[in-house]
């Protein structure tokens, strides 16, 4: 498999078919990010925008950083410019999917209470500020690593790491206002 370094150097040096191939190895990860910032109606547009300033400044690409952080960075920021812009309200994706029984069989009703408690934990989730809710899903949904988070956010590792404590502290505030969901202790 190639690199992402590799095939930045070959696009920069005119074969779309490379940029075409970052565009398919990020896609899914873009896509969650954007979902997750600006809900599922607006993502594609939020992704499409995200890849054609990746390919319009790839040229300042500096290889400092990986070049899915680089490409995040500016998916998440594509992101916020669409909240800006007035379109829709914050919305969070697929957090917490559905986990089958031992022998892989889950009831009806199961599958009902587990989609209605992700549709709750998405609306929480949803409610927190736009710099708390992108620390939480980048750290705690899509899994990047602390360093990662703050090349995306552009926020120092400090940062992060005290945005995604106040985070973690409000939504479990938020849970608790409603055990009944989530059986936590008061």
């Amino acid at each position: 498999m190639t690199s992402d370094s590799a095939l930045v150097q070959r696009t920069r040096a005119g074969d779309l078919a490379a940029f075409t191939t970052l565009v398919e190895r990020h896609r899914d990860v873009v896509l969650r990010v954007a979902t997750r910032v600006v809900g599922p109606a607006d993502a594609e547009d939020v992704a499409q925008d995200a890849f054609l300033r990746a390919y319009h400044r790839l040229e300042r690409f500096r290889g400092d950083a990986a070049f899915r952080s680089w490409l995040l960075q500016i998916t998440h920021n594509a992101a916020l410019d669409a909240l800006g812009r007035g379109r829709r309200t914050i919305a969070v994706g697929e957090a917490g999917a559905e986990v089958p029984d031992a022998d892989g069989a889950r009831i009806p009703a199961q599958r009902l209470e587990q989609r209605e408690r992700s549709q709750r934990l998405r609306a929480k989730i949803s409610t927190l500020t736009p710099a708390h809710r992108a620390v939480l899903v980048l750290r705690d949904i899509e899994g990047l690593a602390y360093d990662e988070i703050a090349t995306v956010t552009e926020t120092p590792v400090g940062s992060v790491k005290g945005r995604l404590h106040r985070a973690r502290g409000e939504l479990i505030d938020l849970l608790r206002r409603n055990t009944y969901d989530w059986e936590l202790p008061r």
